[in-house]
């Protein structure tokens, strides 16, 4: 939500360069968390003596489509509110076999694998296009994205990216951003035919996952060898802070912001909990415990609930949103290895990998019942489940606002 702030009596004059300034900052009628480091912004370019003036932080970034509900990022989330664009989309679940060099595709209907589709060394995630229209494979060691088109299912023309491990997209769709791993570099590239825009070299290891503050203008990433969190300016494209994480042997992977913008929450497989990060400051945050091999987060579809997957214990614990602690805990049974994955367009089920079972999990979101087991290849890790509510995505298997 955007803080109102009473400022001081104005000086008699202000520069009409500032105004026009700031007036071109857009009003795009959404509303979130300024960027901290961002200088707050007169709302009036002069005002008579004495005059009381109230000034605004900037305004979200520049082209993203407005934010519905200020206190819920996921308003647009909601069971069933496919946009125009994937609505006659057939319903799939789409798994990338990292050892198997594969993606099978799952009909949700059945739990039955209905097709495998040959792709890339080392495939690690599904990642859904900003627009919404394509699905990329992210082929790590074969320095590969395959576009897949989610309508036909028709495999396009592979397309050279080195050590694209992960992909996400800004919330104004400007860039592609491909998390380099290896490389060592946040590459921004252009969301079509990712083409280089700017490479962003890191101090940091093994950058993978993110998420995006209320209003854009920043996103805070994980490093998983060296235990880091960094925070990263959307428009200049540029690291603003850096932190290691205060435990020993730190691993963060997935991270998520809560639904009302406040608090970004990064799973940690060492740590097996989550970090609890205020949005607005980017001090050193609290570890809450959930689970060993802690990896995956998952918002439901009323927002009320976050799904962590424990990776290293077969578990789900779920994070109740209103309560502000953890509030349920589910077992797979007979055990697994629960990664990542996605919910279901309905609400209904959480479909997650099982990374050192070569196996899928569909969970009854209500009961935390396992509804099905379904075998696929070898390594499954970041599969999307594919259409989802949500006007448009941010990236990895599935981040929709």
């Amino acid at each position: 939500m955007i803080t109102i702030r009473t400022t001081g009596i104005l000086a008699a004059a202000v520069t009409t360069g500032l105004a026009v300034a700031l007036g071109g900052c857009g009003s795009s009628g959404g509303t979130g968390h300024a960027h901290p480091d961002a200088t707050r912004a007169t709302t009036a370019a002069a005002a008579p003596r004495g005059t009381t003036v109230r000034s605004a932080e900037p305004a979200p970034l520049a082209g993203m489509p407005p934010v519905l509900d200020p206190k819920d990022l996921y308003a647009a989330d909601r069971p069933g509110r496919l946009s125009p664009v994937v609505k006659k989309f057939p319903s799939r679940v789409y798994v990338p076999n990292t050892n198997s060099n594969t993606v099978n595709v799952i009909d949700p209907r059945t739990y039955k694998v209905i097709r495998t589709i040959p792709v890339g060394v080392q495939p690690q995630h599904v990642v859904p296009s900003w627009d919404l229209k394509t699905l990329w494979v992210n082929n790590d060691r074969g320095n590969t994205l395959t576009p897949i088109d989610p309508a036909t299912g028709k495999v396009g023309k592979t397309l050279d990216v080195h050590d694209p491990y992960n992909l996400y997209f800004t919330p104004n769709g400007k860039y592609a951003i491909v998390m380099a791993s290896l490389d060592r570099q946040l590459v921004f590239r252009d969301p079509h035919t990712m083409k280089i825009k700017k490479t962003l070299p890191v101090t940091c290891a093994g950058v993978n996952h993110a998420d995006f503050s209320a209003d854009g203008r920043f996103f805070i990433v994980s490093c998983e060898f060296s235990g880091e969190l960094l925070k990263v300016d959307t428009e200049k494209m540029k690291v603003v802070g850096q932190q290691k994480l205060p435990f020993k042997g730190a691993m963060p992977q997935d991270v998520k912001i809560s639904p009302d913008g406040r608090t970004f929450y990064i799973a940690d497989m060492m740590a097996d909990g989550i970090w609890v990060l205020p949005a607005d400051k980017f001090t050193t945050p609290k570890l809450m415990h959930t689970g060993k091999g802690c990896h995956g987060l998952y918002i439901s579809r009323d927002s009320k609930e976050m799904y962590i997957s424990n990776r290293g214990e077969g578990t789900i614990s779920v994070f109740g949103f209103p309560q502000n602690k953890l509030i349920k805990k589910w077992s797979l049974p007979g055990g697994g290895s629960p990664d990542m994955g996605g919910v279901s367009a309905d609400g209904k089920v959480l479909w997650l990998t099982g990374r050192y079972n070569a196996e899928v999990y569909a969970i009854d979101t209500t009961s935390g019942k396992q509804l099905a087991r379904i075998p696929v290849g070898s390594g499954p890790h970041g599969l999307a489940v594919y259409p989802q509510p949500g006007r448009y995505s941010l990236g990895h298997t599935g981040i929709f606002r």
